[in-house]
């Protein structure tokens, strides 16, 4: 085992301090010229002055190795970032959001840095999301035997969120090498520590933790700061297991350009902080060494000011970004299937599954295709058991658990570490069971907002390669958290494809689909039809089923059904006694894929009938069936005979009693009313 690395002024050679030292003055001087930028309207409207972390940041930064270790900064760690390598140019990019800023050209908040190609990675506004991404890359550094960690950092006062403990939890529990840097001002914004936790330090909440080492250090002290994170990394590559860094820090500034910290700090203690400032006390260290002459540290301040002075003016003059281009970057490039261009098959050549038959064998394929493919969930390996309802059955017993394992109760970690995981390269995929019903997603909201944008947000330097699998809606008697639909709310949110199949061969041609392709998937499953005989179709070996391509299950002339998951069948049966009660021929057109939508083949059937019924499991209001209406309002308008009906659930929850059930989600007979009333119109 390698022996603790103590830093000290006497024992560091004048170079490393030299190089240090101007580092430190390089990011104050752009920490304090940062202002300047808002004032004069050129950008920069949000800035977090990182002033009084001088000691953790220079050492963070320094202990990185880039292009092997992973980082995570936050919007404070402006020095760290410089101290890892980002030029003043670079930061002045990303702070006046210029087209050629390297964390997002101009999309995301300033003082969010990055540089991609050094592993530096661009993180979310969401205080401490990032430990998730940080556990999750970690566990991909493992998982390849790479010697190398995963480094978060934070404020003290975001270790209160929730996700932060999930994060934690987790990294100890599989022993994962990461480094969680608290960077302690004793601030959140205005709210003092000892209104968010009753410990005096943060780190000190985690003590109970297993697998987890703490260590403590003068976050304003260069070689305190220095130590610490030498002995972190160390300790984390050689036990594989996390690192709390609490470094102990002061802030001198106001929390940002949009704070005064005049209204609650007085001036007494706004003096202190500023006789505290760990740049001065680090020049006077090193005059009072007799390494460095006072000519020395002048001349190596005005070397920073040159190079800042410089920087500015490169980075005012380079392109800001084209209105045009916000439209770049929202969507990945999915997979193409060329087997079943059209995702239509004539039913011969393949072996006749149920629906949730045809998701696991699909797995197991796509599994045995890829080695890079891994899957998670809650319940989805333990012993004969793969899921609640059993869609991952055999697969940790054929791959292994390091390709197929259980996580904890924790959405918001199990997504989390999907977006952190899918970092570490572009050739893994990742299938999650998001949640064991789809109802219990929403603590994982943060993390699937984080990668809707994902992509969008880091100008097309990142995307999560992750199929979200959630077993959906009702008609099982299931209730409350049991038999709801999300994809009506999911559906706002742009950056992630969502699809949700009716039969069998759909279920398996979209799930490779999602599998292959580049991006997030959501894959809605109606879990009534798992093993319900009316959707059990022939399944082609390899069948693929493009995104955006709906089906037509039944051609008709007068009227036009627009529908998908459980709700698929019912407008079959029903187009069914239409014909035969009236010989009207009613065509259902299965959407298939919601996001993307496919547009010609919904127009063009409306073209053909002149009427339109859009059938949907969720809530008629704010469903998504109001964009497909929509839709054809707006460009099908001149064909229609009828107004647009729309049948789904009333707008209450779905109650447990059958009963209640019943009068809330729709049926067969509902719908037929619906079809009697438009062909009456």
């Amino acid at each position: 085992m390698s022996s603790k690395t103590i830093y000290r002024l006497d024992t560091t050679e004048k170079e490393t301090l030299k190089h240090w030292y101007y580092l430190l003055t390089l990011g104050r001087k752009l920490d304090e010229r940062a202002p300047n930028y808002l004032k004069q309207a050129l950008g920069w409207s949000y800035h977090a002055p990182y002033a009084g972390h001088d000691g953790i940041q220079l050492a963070i930064g320094q202990v990185f190795e880039k292009g092997v270790d992973h980082l995570f900064p936050y919007y404070r760690d402006m020095l760290t970032v410089i101290s890892a390598g980002l030029t003043a140019e670079e930061i002045i990019l990303n702070g006046i959001s210029k087209a050629t800023d390297l964390a997002s050209g101009g999309r995301h908040m300033s003082n969010h840095f990055a540089k991609p190609e050094w592993n530096i990675h661009n993180v979310s506004s969401c205080t401490g999301n990032h430990t998730q991404h940080a556990a999750g890359v970690a566990r991909a550094i493992k998982r390849y035997s790479a010697k190398a960690v995963a480094i978060s950092s934070q404020g003290e006062s975001s270790t209160s969120e929730g996700y932060v403990y999930e994060a934690i939890n987790g990294a100890s529990n599989e022993k994962l090498p990461v480094i969680f840097v608290f960077q302690d001002n004793r601030y959140g914004i205005s709210v003092p520590k000892r209104d968010q936790t009753a410990n005096a330090f943060a780190a000190d909440n985690f003590k109970g933790f297993k697998n987890l080492r703490i260590i403590h250090c003068d976050g304003k002290n260069i070689f305190s700061s220095m130590t610490a994170m030498a002995e972190a990394r160390r300790h984390a590559i050689e036990n594989q297991e996390p690192v709390i860094v609490h470094a102990s820090t002061v802030r001198i500034h106001s929390h940002s350009n949009s704070d005064k910290h005049e209204l609650y700090r007085d001036d007494n203690e706004r003096h202190c902080a500023k006789a505290s400032d760990p740049l001065d006390r680090f020049r006077i260290q090193l005059l009072h060494s007799e390494k460095f002459t006072e000519a020395e540290l002048n001349e190596m301040d005005e070397q920073a000011q040159k190079e800042v002075l410089a920087a500015h003016r490169k980075a005012i003059m380079a392109p800001d970004p084209a209105p045009e281009s916000i439209h770049n970057f929202v969507f990945t490039e999915a997979y193409v299937p060329t087997k079943f261009p059209d995702g239509i098959h004539n039913e011969t050549g393949g072996r006749k599954l149920k629906l949730i038959q045809a998701l696991n064998e699909t797995l197991k394929e796509e599994f045995r295709l890829n080695p890079d493919t891994f899957i998670w969930g809650q319940d989805v390996a333990n012993k004969e058991k793969g899921g609640i309802f059993n869609v991952t059955k055999g697969m940790q017993q054929e791959f292994g658990p390091l390709r197929v394992f259980n996580g904890p109760i924790a959405e918001d970690y199990i997504l989390g570490t999907a977006e952190g995981m899918s970092r570490y390269s572009d050739k893994i995929r990742i299938v999650v069971e998001g949640a064991e019903f789809a109802d219990y997603f929403w603590p994982a909201m943060e993390q699937y907002v984080e990668i809707s944008h994902d992509y969008w947000r880091s100008n097309g330097r990142f995307v999560p390669n992750i199929t979200i699998r959630l077993a959906s809606g009702g008609y099982i008697g299931g209730g409350l958290y049991h038999s709801q639909n999300i994809e009506g709310a999911l559906a706002t949110l742009p950056g992630v494809r969502i699809v949700y199949p009716s039969f069998a061969d759909d279920a398996a041609g979209l799930l490779r689909t999602s599998m292959r392709s580049k991006g997030p998937t959501l894959f809605l499953e109606p879990k009534a039809l798992y093993n319900d005989p009316a959707a059990e179709t022939i399944v082609p070996e390899g069948f693929e089923v493009p995104f955006g391509k709906a089906r037509i299950r039944r051609q008709g002339s007068e009227l036009s059904i627009i529908t998908y998951g459980n709700t698929t069948h019912m407008c079959l049966s029903a187009a069914e006694k239409v014909m035969n009660e009236t010989g009207k021929s009613i065509e259902v057109v299965d959407i298939r894929s919601l996001i993307p939508l496919d547009k010609d083949t919904i127009l063009n059937s409306v073209h053909k009938t002149g009427r339109a019924l859009v059938v949907h499991e969720d809530k008629v209001f704010a469903g998504f069936g109001g964009e497909i209406a929509a839709l054809i309002a707006d460009e099908a308008f001149e064909f229609l005979d009828a107004p647009v009906r729309r049948v789904g659930s009333t707008f209450t929850p779905v109650g447990f009693n059958r009963i209640l059930e019943k009068a809330v989600l729709p049926n067969e007979e509902k719908i037929l009313a619906a079809i009697k009333e438009l062909l009456a119109f």
